[in-house]
């Protein structure tokens, strides 16, 4: 769309003097006499004087950026040479931003766009995030998840100076999963997935990355990180039984174990493939929370005071916005709210808080006995989720200025309109405003950087074809004096019990009088008063491997697969550990003296334990490897003490070594097999207390070459076949082969190269062998005509052809062929109905087939129909006629094959490539038969003789 803005000119809404204010529209002419499509605009988060707009000429389709530092009063026009499909400012210094395009390359700037340096090219769209002050020491530093050239993911950091892929740093060991990394607060947060299970890891405060632990049995499909602040981790986990919720857990300081304090909390699936899970921090409270719960198909609204310990259904207000009583009572009804996140980031989504306005929550929702999707009245409270008051029937975005001092609200609506409802009492009460002349559709509000302003922006548009146009409204001139002391009441904290120790401590905030018409402004505080309570039952969580008793809310006990007892993987000889009682106090529960449940811990001393669950394993999990490929292996051990045990490694080619510490200094153990070969690699580990053991195979192998499927072209209908596989190189080791038979899906396995079947059904079959050895396969096919009837009759060479036989499939294939031609130009069988067979192996033996014509199926063949005219002709002294001419055409044949094929043989007759490629070179020119076989038996035939027996040929003519 063309780019023209509207703003309001210092307007002030001078509502308590009943003065509205005068809207002055300027349009901002960024290029004179040319339209501008603007595709987005950003503005900056710690000065929102600070705008971006990314755009284009309509007429010349550059790209460009217009930069404004006057809040669009005017912009810089600044060409560029890509395409931005994202901008990200730095949260702390407003003139650096990076820019990340579709493509994946990622550029940075450091004068607010002006100028771009390229700083990678294979990045993770929204896995970009700038250093976090007070962990990161350099606050130029990147965090981001890239592609390396292998096509997996890293974690990488760099610096935007110098982001080179020399400058680059990996700061995970390993690859990682696409789209997992994430840089929030004091953690890191990647995944790594090995087959079907995946792995968490997470770095506290930068420091190396640990697995993070939960419920040995939770089996984790899917985790959200919901909250990382006040030195914890609140995550939704979605279980390996779940669907459409998660369950929501908790972690100790440094986000490595995890207790569940909320089941099944809703979730909802958007497009590309985000997950939103209904869990809110309230703000300005520290340790509030609200949650939508799903069970049976019943989804309700809880709220927590103390982190996840105890949650509880909202209070229904007592009367409607119109002061009308209601009739909704619990336990059978409550008040039950939307948590979704709002698409626009411009609008604050459903439910409001802010941390300057402490206890105020506005949302939308409904009354019953479970949340209504359609249904979005708005509500709000002022003393964090106690009691509630009904203000709009339907949903509104909310805007808060002042430290919560104004509330602005315009309905959340399809159709354009000019007016605004703002309210200076918490909303008790609202006035209503006309921001502009014009009707707009509102896309979203805006307010100054601080929590003090009381300047709002509302932007949207005319029409859907029309520029955006942003009115500025100012309710500074509103208020007649800054607030002093006597304008503000205290306000005491407590939660839906009346419990006034909550955290470990009761809290009373400060809150302007519903009747100071006064400005908070930039020196207000919330915070009143603090003071600590002594600890009590309510101040303690379920630790790490503990259950809270659905019966005694207070009770924690072991899960079935913990023993509180066990000394932690990392405890050494001479180092000491606590034993958990099953509690532990709420993080950031500031509770003093009192009960303490974790007072009957025991202290023990770590003992000697022998080494369990050690495991070996290569790097890159790949147990088949070429010969000469280096390698890497790596030892863990589970449980037991390392730094007094012995390592002994045997690479099973007779190198072996000793090792102290292994698993604790992480030394490499590299090796590099030469030959191929099946390796059995042996790790022993050895202390005082036992030893533990640990195998694995190493399959070193060369690249399969070729595999050749051997198998009868004819075969009888439920008779046995025997089907061979020859592959090469004939010392290729534990090769699994692959027998695909017919139109079977599933294969048939064998670790030998034969196999033994028989087709059930006549005609055409197809068989296929695929032969692996777990770095390479190779495949061959073939297909076998199966016949209820056909005849064999066994051929025989003599030997000195023997010496002339390569024994190689081509050879025997080319053999077959000649023979077959032979037989049917001499004899006027039809070649199809005639196959010739030659056997593998020595002496040089083969079948010739004799099959049912086609087109007379239920005749007998022509060959047999000659031979019985014949005997009729001429009885006895017929049929040896006829074989005396059968034999001289079979001896013309073997004539002609000595002819044809003699030749230097190589030196290994049993080499298929070699003879191959001779085959290639020496067969290649088309044969006249008849023409080479005049010739062979005018010449000399004492070289080869083909004989048939002559009782089976006797036998067979006559049957």
């Amino acid at each position: 769309m063309s780019c023209v803005f509207y703003w309001t000119a210092s307007a002030s809404a001078s509502v308590l003097a009943g003065r509205q204010p005068k809207v002055k529209s300027l349009q901002l002419n960024l290029m004179p006499g040319t339209t501008i499509v603007v595709t987005s605009f950003y503005i900056c988060p710690t000065n929102k004087k600070k705008v971006i707009l990314v755009g284009s000429s309509i007429n010349e389709r550059d790209q460009m950026l217009f930069i404004s530092t006057d809040e669009g009063s005017s912009f810089q026009r600044q060409p560029i040479k890509f395409t931005p499909h994202m901008l990200i400012f730095h949260p702390k210094e407003e003139d650096k931003l990076l820019a990340y395009c579709k493509e994946g390359m990622l550029f940075a700037s450091t004068d607010l766009g002006r100028k771009w340096t390229l700083l990678q090219e294979r990045v993770t769209k929204d896995r970009i995030f700038w250093s976090v002050s007070g962990v990161d020491v350099d606050p130029d530093l990147v965090h981001m998840e890239m592609q390396d050239t292998s096509g997996g993911y890293l974690y990488v950091t760099c610096l935007i100076q110098n982001c080179s892929d020399k400058m680059v740093t990996a700061q995970f060991l390993g690859k990682i999963d696409y789209n997992s990394l994430l840089v929030q607060d004091d953690y890191i947060f990647v995944k790594v997935t090995t087959g079907n299970r995946t792995k968490h890891y997470v770095s506290y405060r930068r420091n190396e990355f640990v697995q993070m632990k939960f419920p040995k049995y939770a089996l984790p499909k899917d985790v959200q990180i919901v909250s990382t602040d006040e030195n914890q981790v609140f995550l939704a986990l979605q279980e390996w039984y779940q669907s459409d919720t998660y369950n929501l857990y908790q972690s100790d300081p440094q986000g490595v174990y995890y207790s569940i304090v909320l089941e099944n909390v809703r979730s909802t699936k958007q497009p590309e493939e985000n997950v939103l899970i209904d869990i809110l921090e309230v703000r300005g409270i520290k340790g509030v929370f609200l949650a939508n719960q799903k069970i049976d198909g019943k989804v309700t609204t809880l709220i927590t005071y103390n982190k996840g310990r105890d949650w509880d259904p909202l209070n229904p207000p007592t009367t409607d916005m119109n002061g009308k009583p209601i009739s909704c009572k619990a336990p059978n009804c409550h008040l039950h709210l939307h948590l979704r996140w709002a698409d626009n980031p411009y609008v604050s989504g459903t439910v409001h808080t802010k941390d300057s306005a402490p206890g105020l929550i506005m949302g939308a929702g409904n009354l019953g006995s479970k949340l209504v999707e359609y249904k979005e009245e708005m509500y709000i409270t002022s003393d964090c989720g106690k009691t509630w008051r009904q203000v709009f029937e339907e949903e509104h975005h909310i805007l808060y200025l002042d430290h919560g001092g104004v509330i602005v609200a315009i309905k959340d609506t399809s159709i354009p309109l000019k007016i605004l409802k703002f309210s200076i009492d918490e909303g008790r009460t609202w006035t209503v405003h006309n921001f502009t002349s014009t009707s707009v559709f509102v896309d979203g509000l805006l307010s100054e950087p601080g929590d003090e302003t009381l300047v709002m922006t509302v932007f949207g548009h005319i029409s859907y074809r029309s520029d955006w146009e942003l009115v500025k409204v100012d309710f500074r001139q509103s208020f007649p004096h800054q607030c002093t002391e006597s304008d503000y009441d205290s306000w005491q904290f407590t939660d839906l019990r009346g419990e006034k120790c909550i955290m470990g401590q009761e809290r009373s905030f400060r809150k302007r009088k519903d009747t100071a018409f006064c400005i908070k402004g930039k020196s207000y505080t919330s915070s009143l008063n603090t003071k600590p309570c002594h600890c009590a039952e309510k101040d303690f969580t379920c630790d790490y491997g503990f259950e809270r008793s659905k019966t005694e809310v207070d009770h924690c006990f072991a899960d079935f697969w913990h023993d509180p007892d066990s000394p932690p993987e990392d405890c050494h000889l001479r180092q000491t550990y606590e034993s958990s009682t099953g509690y532990r106090k709420v993080i950031s529960n500031s509770c003093e003296g009192g009960l303490n449940k974790q007072q009957s811990s025991k202290q023990h001393n770590c003992p000697l334990l022998p080494p369990r669950g050690l495991q070996v394993s290569i790097k890159g999990q790949m147990l088949a490897v070429a010969p000469g490929d280096d390698i890497t292996f790596i030892v863990h051990q589970e449980q037991g003490d390392t730094s007094s045990t012995k390592y002994q490694v045997d690479l099973g080619d007779g190198v072996r070594a000793i090792y102290q510490n292994l698993t604790v200094t992480d030394e490499p153990i590299q090796h590099r097999y030469e030959n191929p070969g099946v390796y059995k690699v042996t790790v022993k580990a050895e202390n005082m207390a036992g030893h533990d053991e640990a195998t694995m195979y190493i399959q070193v192998t060369a690249p399969l070459q070729e595999v050749h499927l051997e198998v009868v072209p004819i075969a009888g209908r439920n008779n046995e076949v025997n089907l061979t596989a020859v592959v090469l190189p004939q010392e290729a080791n534990l090769t699994v082969l692959y027998w695909w038979i017919g139109n079977n899906l599933r294969p048939t396995l064998t670790l030998h190269n034969s196999l033994l079947t028989r087709f059930p059904e006549t005609g055409e079959i197809t068989v296929t062998v695929q032969a692996s050895n777990g770095r390479s396969m190779v495949q061959d096919t073939s297909t076998v005509r199966v016949y209820d009837n056909f005849k064999v009759i066994p051929l025989s060479f003599s030997g000195n052809l023997d010496h002339f036989n390569p024994n190689i499939p081509d050879w025997r294939e080319d053999i077959g062929h000649v023979v077959t031609n032979i037989l049917a130009k001499v004899t006027g069988v039809p070649q199809e109905s005639l196959v010739t067979v030659v056997k593998p192996g020595l002496p040089t033996t083969a079948d010739l087939y004799i099959l049912p014509m086609d087109s007379k199926p239920d005749k007998k063949s022509q060959f047999v129909d000659k031979v019985q005219n014949h005997n009729r002709a001429a009885e006895g002294p017929g049929v040896w006629a006829l074989g005396i001419i059968f034999l001289i055409s079979i001896i013309a044949t073997g004539s002609f094959i000595l002819f044809k094929f003699k030749r230097k043989l190589p030196g290994n007759r049993n080499v298929y490539a070699q003879m191959h490629n001779e085959k290639e070179q020496e067969m290649t020119s088309p044969v006249n038969h008849s023409e080479d076989t005049q010739h062979i038996i005018q010449g000399n035939h004492s070289g080869v003789v083909l004989s048939i027996n002559s009782r089976d040929l006797h036998s067979y003519l006559t049957s």
